[in-house]
């Protein structure tokens, strides 16, 4: 058991159990609350980081919420009467002997209890009063917990913890980087890494074959629930692995990290591919703790005649005893799907008469009884169909799905999975040049080279893969680029010129020459795991000091103007906002 005593305490408030009564004890803590018993005494419970402890004192009328004190006082058991079964300490009390205020505090800004709802902007921008709830208190040892059993298992596989620089060159990593101006080369800007991504590649071609950080990473993009500026991830790398090793070293560090906060570890992880992730859930992270897996039903309406679903897919999902949803509803639904990009939505219930729907005079009797068997539907079922082009139909199906029947985060279990053999590209941009669906360090599948720069590069299948939790992607992965020629061609592909390249991996197309050996890596984002793991929906419910949703910091007011005498030293100036 852990030693909390100092000079100045001998002993946590939540540690006292029956077994300390008759022992003379300091505590140090908060005032939670005060409550008067008769003309002099009261009882006040003090709380610290640990808990609360109730303590009886003699003239406590000047002891407000908050005031910070040092109590001295003997250990001793509650009346039966007075008991507290909610609390750990709850059949102890102490008699306060001596009690000093170490500080006076004003009433804080929200109450401190459970279950009060407070603003987030008022919450972030007092901080400081916000961690000491019970709440952010149990989030920040989850989080210290997850970390550790992280380093112990990344250790116990023979990973060594290297460090990367946090300034570094701008590189393509699929956002825009945080920039910060040079002062000795005005005009020129280093970049926070949006991942070690180079450097740890580099660290294996340097022969440290075993490589792990917990990594703090910036990216310039929109922010959510999910994602803040700032993150940290475990980032891993490896040399002389295949793929699935890599996933079975960071299968062991999670499951670690799992059963340090539940106690549970997770087991094997199952795995599936990109394409059936997206044909059976509509989303390359998908959350498999609930059903309503999505159906292909184009092969009924291949011969057709009603026009709209004369498509190149035709999906959709069952409802289980969902004919009652109300028209309203379907109707919310419909629009939900047009905003997704969708044409429309098609719904039928199933009746005892049949499938009942707007559309159904449009469809002959075999393509009905083809829905019926195709869905295994049953009286008081329904179907949602969405016809359209393969991705997106998979990709309304999927949040439909999502929005339909996602539990609380809180609720079935936590289940992780693998997602493998991504796409080496996710698209064109403006240029036509394909868009890199990870990084563009990530190998090709060898039976693929010979599509780059070819009318099929969307086909090209890449060795990622991602690791996912309850529908939340805690991170990516891939085998690496080992070979110079490879990586050449993969950026021509990118449309980025021999010189372009020459100028921004010039350092890591150099090292090629110098013997790479082949290496993998993965990285988890320690932020969205210790949220699972901790029953929270926002990640900046575990994180001490986050960016609001705009990306503001309440707190310390960032960001914020600098003064004219600094930007003179680096060379810049501000414009004037866009009118």
């Amino acid at each position: 058991m852990t030693d909390y005593s100092t000079s100045m305490r001998t002993d946590r408030c939540g540690d006292l159990r029956i077994d300390d009564v008759g022992r003379q004890v300091t505590l140090c803590g908060w005032v939670d609350r005060r409550r008067e018993h008769g003309e002099h005494l009261a009882f006040v419970d003090l709380r610290d980081r640990s808990g609360v402890i109730q303590v009886v004192v003699d003239g406590a009328h000047d002891l407000r919420s908050e005031y910070v004190l040092q109590v001295t006082g003997d250990v001793r058991e509650r009346p039966d009467e007075s008991a507290n079964d909610n609390l750990a300490t709850g059949a102890v009390e102490v008699e306060a002997t001596e009690v000093v205020v170490l500080a006076t505090a004003e009433p804080p800004p929200f109450p401190l209890d459970e279950r009060t709802e407070v603003d987030e902007v008022l919450r972030l921008r007092h901080r400081y009063v916000d961690l000491r709830r019970p709440r952010m208190q149990r989030n920040l040892e989850v989080r210290a917990r997850v970390t550790a059993a992280i380093r112990g298992a990344m250790e116990e596989q023979g990973f060594v913890e290297v460090e990367t620089p946090m300034l570094v060159a701008s590189t393509p990593e699929g956002a825009r980087d945080f920039v910060v101006p040079s002062r000795k080369e005005p005009g020129s800007f280093y970049a926070l890494p949006q991942s070690p991504q180079i450097f740890k590649q580099l660290t294996m071609m340097g022969g440290v074959d075993r490589y792990y950080q917990i990594a703090r990473c910036l990216r310039d993009e929109d922010l959510r629930a999910d994602r803040q500026f700032e993150f940290m991830q475990l980032d891993v790398e490896a040399s002389f692995v295949t793929g699935e090793d890599v996933r079975t070293f960071v299968a062991h560090a999670v499951g670690a990290a799992a059963e340090a906060v539940t106690g549970d570890h997770p087991g094997e992880i199952r795995s599936m591919s990109w394409r059936e992730a997206m044909d059976r859930f509509g989303s390359d992270k998908p959350d498999v703790r609930f059903g309503l897996e999505l159906v292909d039903a184009t092969e009924i309406f291949a011969d057709t005649g009603f026009r709209a679903f004369q498509t190149p897919c035709v999906k959709g999902i069952r409802v289980p005893d969902g004919a009652d949803i109300s028209r309203n509803r379907l109707d919310e639904l419909t629009g939900e799907c047009k905003r997704w990009g969708a044409k429309g939505l098609v719904w039928m219930r199933l009746t005892e008469d049949g499938l009942n729907s707007p559309v159904a005079k449009f469809l002959s009797d075999d393509e009905q009884a083809g829905l019926v068997a195709k869905f295994e539907a049953r009286v008081g079922d329904l179907l949602l169909l969405v016809a359209d082009e393969w991705s997106t139909a998979c990709h309304v199906c999927g949040l439909l799905r999502l929005e339909l029947g996602r539990p609380p985060i809180t609720e079935g279990g936590r289940h992780f999975v693998w997602v493998t053999d991504f796409p080496l590209f996710e698209g064109f941009d403006e240029a036509g040049n394909p868009i890199p669906a990870h990084h563009p360090f990530t190998m090709p599948h060898e039976e693929d080279l010979g599509m780059l720069g070819g009318d099929d590069q969307l086909a090209i299948r890449s060795l990622a893969y991602d690791l996912v939790l309850n529908g939340w992607e805690l991170g990516s992965g891939s085998v690496r680029i080992h070979r110079r020629e490879v990586q050449e061609q993969v950026l021509a592909a990118l449309g980025i010129s021999p010189d372009e390249a020459r100028a921004r991996f010039g350092f890591l197309l150099d090292a090629f020459r110098y013997g790479s050996p082949p290496h993998a890596g993965f990285a988890v984002g320690l932020d969205r795991l210790t949220a699972v793991l901790a029953g929270e929906e926002n990640i900046r419910e575990v994180i001490a000091f986050p960016k609001t949703q705009s990306g503001a910091d309440p707190l310390t007011g960032a960001p914020t103007p600098i003064d004219d005498r600094h930007l003179a030293e680096l060379g810049l100036g501000v414009l004037p906002p866009p009118g």
